[in-house]
């Protein structure tokens, strides 16, 4: 289901992403609406699937020192069932089936390259199906945000 944003949605995400836990009487102040209507939104928001609230953390600040982009050939076949396989690993972060050089691009979280190595080899490689895979090690994350602003309905036509 794909919902519709209009302008006060967009300016309530907005909001929430400056501060995920600004209550809903100071948005709507700002908004000039009521907070029973902000409320409301928000909620169809979730239950939408467009806006959910999570804590971020950052993994090289909480003792895993060592991050990862990994290219994963695998068997065309099987491709959403070596994905459940791969993505149930704890170390797993984020996984994408991708069209191109690689099946699967797949992050992870290590606490250390010794740890990283168990990870490939004991737990990648024997997922039945895995071909090769190349690993990118993160040296500095230079920029990561959360911050993407959904653009307005007709902002895709151009």
């Amino acid at each position: 289901m794909t919902l519709s944003l209009d302008n006060t949605d967009r300016a309530i995400i907005r909001s929430l992403k400056s501060d995920g836990r600004m209550p809903f009487t100071t948005i709507a102040e700002a908004l000039n609406v009521s907070p029973g209507m902000i409320r409301q939104r928000v909620q169809r928001l979730v239950d939408g699937g467009a806006l959910q609230f999570v804590a971020v953390t950052h993994p090289l600040k909480t003792g895993f020192h060592t991050m990862a982009l990994i290219g994963v050939k695998a068997d065309g076949q099987r491709l959403q069932e070596i994905a459940r396989q791969i993505a149930a690993f704890e170390e797993v972060i984020y996984l994408a089936i991708t069209a191109g050089t690689y099946n699967f691009l797949v992050e992870v979280t290590c606490i250390d390259n010794a740890d990283l190595l168990h990870f490939l080899t004991d737990k990648l490689y024997g997922v039945e199906g895995v071909r090769e895979a190349e690993t990118f090690i993160y040296l500095d994350i230079v920029k990561e945000i959360y911050t993407w602003d959904p653009p307005a309905a007709d902002a895709g036509q151009r």
